[in-house]
This record gives C-alpha cells, sequence and structure tokens, in this order.
C-alpha cells in the first residue's frame, strides 16, 4: 500500500514543471544521482531536465520499492522504525546536497517560492525513531571502523541505491577508529548499482589478493594502474575500464557509532 501511493504521487507529479521541481527537492535531500543508464553517457551538471528525469527513475524503478516495501522487513527484525527526521534543518541539508542548483533552477522555471516549500518542510512535524529499533541497527548494521584487515571498496559513482557518498561516511568512521592505512577506495565512473565488468571486479579481487601479500598498498588503486590492469583480460571487459580519481562529497546525516560507545 505504501510503495503503490508512493508511485503513484511521483508519477503525478513527474508530469507537470511544479512536480519536478518537488521531485529534484526530494532528490536534493538524499544527494540522488542524475545518471541513471549504465549505457548511456552521464548528463552534464547543468543539464536540469535530464537529472530529474534520471531521479524519477531511481525512485521509481529501484529506491522507492526498497523504502516503501522492503523497509518493512527491516522493521519487523528491528522491532519498529529506526529512522528519524527530528532535528533536521532541510533548508541546510539543501546548501549541502550535490543537487541544489538543479533545485533552483526547476523552481524557478516552475514559478515556485523554494524558501517557502523549505519552510514547510521546517514546520511539518518530526518522527522519531524507536530507541530499540535504533539499538538493534546499532548492534547488527551500523559500521564502527573496528577493521583489523585489510578492506578495499569499490563504488560506481552514479549508484543510486547505495551512494557513493557512504564511501565518504565509512571512510571518516575508519579513520576514526584509527585503521585508515588498512582501507582503499576505488570508484567505477558509471550509473547504476554495482555495475561493475567481469574485469574490474577481477582486478579489485586481485588488487586485495596484493595487499594482503605485499603488505602495502603503494600505488595499486591508482587509476592509471587499475585501469591497465582490467584492460589486459581481455573479453572479460564487457565495457571499457572506468576505473576514476574521484572523491565523494559529505554525507549530508552521518551518524558515527563510535560516537555513542564513547558516550557510554
Amino acid at each position: 500500500g505504501n510503495l503503490g501511493l508512493a508511485e503513484s504521487v511521483a508519477a503525478a507529479e513527474q508530469a507537470t514543471p511544479q512536480g519536478r521541481a518537488h521531485l529534484a527537492l526530494v532528490a536534493a535531500v538524499g544527494d540522488t544521482p542524475g545518471w541513471f543508464d549504465p549505457a548511456s553517457p552521464e548528463p552534464a551538471q547543468t543539464d536540469y531536465p535530464a537529472r530529474e528525469l534520471n531521479q524519477y527513475r531511481w525512485d521509481s524503478q529501484v529506491d522507492f520499492p526498497f523504502l516503501f516495501a522492503l523497509r518493512g522487513e527491516m522493521e519487523a527484525r528491528a522491532g519498529g522504525n529506526p529512522s528519524w527526521n527530528t532535528g533536521v534543518d532541510y533548508t541546510k541539508q539543501l546548501a549541502r546536497s550535490i543537487n541544489k542548483d538543479e533545485v533552483a533552477a526547476l523552481y524557478a522555471a516552475a514559478g515556485l517560492n523554494l524558501q517557502a516549500d523549505l519552510e514547510k518542510l521546517d514546520d511539518a512535524a518530526r518522527i522519531a525513531a524507536s530507541p530499540s529499533a535504533l539499538a538493534y541497527l546499532e548492534k547488527y548494521i551500523v559500521y564502527n571502523g573496528d577493521i583489523e584487515q585489510p578492506v578495499l571498496t569499490m563504488h560506481t559513482t552514479g549508484d543510486g541505491l547505495v551512494l557513493n557518498q557512504d564511501e565518504q561516511a565509512y571512510a571518516s568512521v575508519v579513520r576514526s577508529a584509527g585503521n585508515n592505512s588498512l582501507l582503499r577506495q576505488v570508484f567505477v565512473h558509471r550509473a547504476g548499482h554495482c555495475t561493475f565488468t567481469p574485469a574490474e571486479t577481477v582486478t579489485a579481487f586481485k588488487t586485495l589478493l596484493h595487499r594482503l601479500d605485499t603488505g602495502r598498498w603503494e600505488s595499486s588503486t591508482s587509476p592509471s594502474t587499475i585501469n591497465a590492469s582490467a584492460a589486459s583480460l581481455g573479453a572479460l571487459n564487457t565495457a571499457p575500464p572506468a576505473f576514476i580519481d574521484f572523491h565523494p562529497t559529505q554525507f549530508l546525516r552521518p551518524f558515527d557509532a563510535r560516537d555513542l560507545e564513547d558516550a557510554d
């Protein structure tokens, strides 16, 4: 029921300039990327209509099923709602978002008052998390940076299901735990969730094995090194290797389990 309602509301919004501006604001609060199809080039940063359409595709085809339906399984395990927006300032969230310029442009084109909508959000009733449900996620899901072996993460830059900004948050908590030397992160310039080629996947695995065997990362994760390694795998390259030098922006709402551990 939640999913059906969300899908119908989003489809109606997508049909008008005003609704598309609203959906762009939704995407901005979550930093949803404006790139959806791995087989298509990334739209220009200023191609706001194309980027908003791709964000709508992420929501309607991928994210909404997780947010409004599959989430029920997690809540059943956790014994309640573990999410909240108490204390959230949506004006500040938008100011930090990768999509803030898109929102401003689409609101202006639609003749809407962005500040008025932000004030509506600020005045809206807040939802608090169930403390016991949040404690369940802290115990079983939230990363605290306590790693004892080398870890190599790989992420597509245009992932709208698990955002690349998650990598910034993860690196931050690993660093706070004093384990930064064990972590390396690589990024593939492609849309989609985990849309890695077999060659990119094998190369990442070999890179981690190199670190385990030698005890050193050195330049093994530089884009030039791993792209060359992937290219050498021939037919495993279902698309050209696309490792790039990439630094995610700050995760919009960080939650550090280590802060809670220190408080305890």
